[in-house]
């Protein structure tokens, strides 16, 4: 078979311009349509950022030094996290870390019982509570500078979460707290009412627990910790 000389060959080639024109078109697409098919980035990084801060409080319980076993009510000062939604998260679901060492063992976290957040150390681990001394989100808006805690504590402010649940299994009356033992076992209700270092079975989490993250679109996610070991995950 004989070609043709006389048939001129075309050759076709993109420019940089172009293959780059391409790329940003293409990416404009991606960020308008990635988030309509998953809706559930917010709640998983949610998730992600509350079994780390779970294992961190579990770390400052297993790593304590600020307890001395000299004091009577020493086993009620343990680490604890604690969600709560009020006037001070702005009515949003948030969480505090905290050691209840004030003396008074109210059950609810002062400013200098918080857990300096590790990332920040200018920064406190609370997306707003009600103590003796407030923190109290809502100050972001007027006084930025005064709110010493971590706006991503507040869960609905910074992913949209609207609820969270924790299942019977680790969950006291209507306390929404977990703490955990100088050996890392998950305990549940409030360390206040405490009247024994040594917690009665109803105290320990002996099943799974479960803690259910619902969004603003009533999607959910669970986070899972397990009895004993107190180990988090999805």
């Amino acid at each position: 078979m004989q070609i043709d000389r006389n048939i001129p060959i075309i050759h076709q080639a993109f420019t940089i311009i172009e293959v780059i024109f391409v790329l940003v078109v293409i990416g404009i697409i991606a960020m308008v349509l990635i988030p309509r098919f998953d809706d559930s980035a917010g709640r998983r990084e949610a998730a992600l950022q509350l079994i780390s801060d779970i294992r961190y409080t579990q770390h400052l319980a297993m790593n304590d030094d600020h307890i001395s076993k000299t004091e009577p009510n020493w086993y009620k000062k343990r680490w604890t996290i604690l969600f709560n939604s009020d006037n001070y998260t702005d009515n949003e679901e948030a969480y505090t870390i905290f050691a209840d060492t004030g003396g008074n063992n109210t059950g609810k976290p002062d400013e200098s019982e918080i857990a300096v957040n590790p990332l920040d150390p200018s920064r406190l681990l609370s997306g707003g509570f009600s103590g003796k001394t407030h923190l109290d989100i809502r100050k972001l808006k007027t006084d930025p500078s005064s709110f010493v805690g971590t706006k991503r504590n507040n869960l609905g402010k910074t992913y949209g979460i609207k609820k969270v649940v924790l299942s019977r299994e680790c969950k006291l009356g209507t306390s929404k707290r977990i703490a955990f033992d100088h050996v890392g076992r998950p305990l549940k209700g409030s360390l206040s009412s405490y009247t024994s270092p040594y917690p009665s079975v109803n105290r320990i989490i002996t099943k799974r627990c479960k803690i259910t993250l619902t969004d603003k679109n009533d999607k959910n996610i669970s986070i899972y910790i397990e009895p004993e070991t107190g180990y988090a995950h999805l």
